[in-house]
């Protein structure tokens, strides 16, 4: 199983959905609303008068065949976007309960 953390701008949001729906990833967490900047060239989203745009995150846990498709799913919607910042980090998961 793999782990995969999306951090996105908020405009992403129903794309963010309308990809984990399509990959039948029926279970998610959603961080709501958190800030950050990114590594690379993103502009900081910090929810203030000189930064308002903000942030979201989702975690959510798939099968090992099922994470390189949504990934590259992932990766084309950032690419179609690049200004308004995506990042997916992949992670083996170890045991769940």
């Amino acid at each position: 199983m793999k782990s995969i953390l999306i951090t996105y701008d908020q405009a992403h949001e129903e794309g963010i959905i309308e990809i984990l729906n399509r990959h039948a990833c029926r279970g998610f967490t959603n961080f709501g609303t958190v800030q950050g900047r990114g590594s690379h060239r993103g502009e900081p989203h910090y929810g203030t008068h000189a930064w308002p745009s903000l942030a979201s995150a989702i975690i959510t846990i798939v099968s090992d065949e099922a994470a390189p498709r949504l990934m590259a799913d992932l990766h084309a919607l950032d690419q179609a976007k690049p200004r308004l910042g995506l990042r997916a980090f992949l992670w083996n998961v170890e045991e769940t309960i």
